[in-house]
């Protein structure tokens, strides 16, 4: 029989500047066993995710202090952070962005307003967790 405390416990951050979405995406993620660390803005959120090194980063890309874009760019970069999957969840759905996300080196792009359904398929992919 498997025990809880033997399931590993997967850690997302979610670098968004909506506090209602980033309340919202708590709320059902917690639930479902994710430790979630939150930053809404760029600076912050970059910051979180090298002391954190979460499994998964949500990842807006307008945001105040450090653009989205940036700190996917520094996640990359650094050889601490480089192979964290980050899922973009933007209002920008222009196919050039969502384009250039993916050469930037998200994992997935999702436009908003995007259904928890949806984001919960890519979490489960990148994570190969059965769904």
């Amino acid at each position: 029989m498997i025990e809880m405390s033997d399931v590993k416990q997967y850690k997302i951050a979610i670098i968004e500047d909506e506090l209602e979405l980033v309340d919202s995406l708590k709320q059902f993620l917690e639930p479902r066993g994710f430790e979630i660390s939150a930053a809404y803005d760029g600076e912050t959120g970059l910051r979180i995710v090298q002391e954190t090194l979460p499994d998964i980063v949500l990842l807006d890309i307008m945001m105040p202090k450090l653009d989205g874009r940036d700190v996917l760019i520094r996640l990359k970069k650094d050889e601490k952070t480089k192979g964290i999957p980050v899922i973009i969840i933007s209002a920008k759905d222009e196919i050039f962005e969502v384009e250039y996300g993916k050469e930037l080196g998200a994992a997935a792009y999702l436009t908003k307003p995007c259904h928890i359904t949806q984001l919960m398929k890519h979490i489960n992919n990148i994570l190969g967790l059965a769904l």
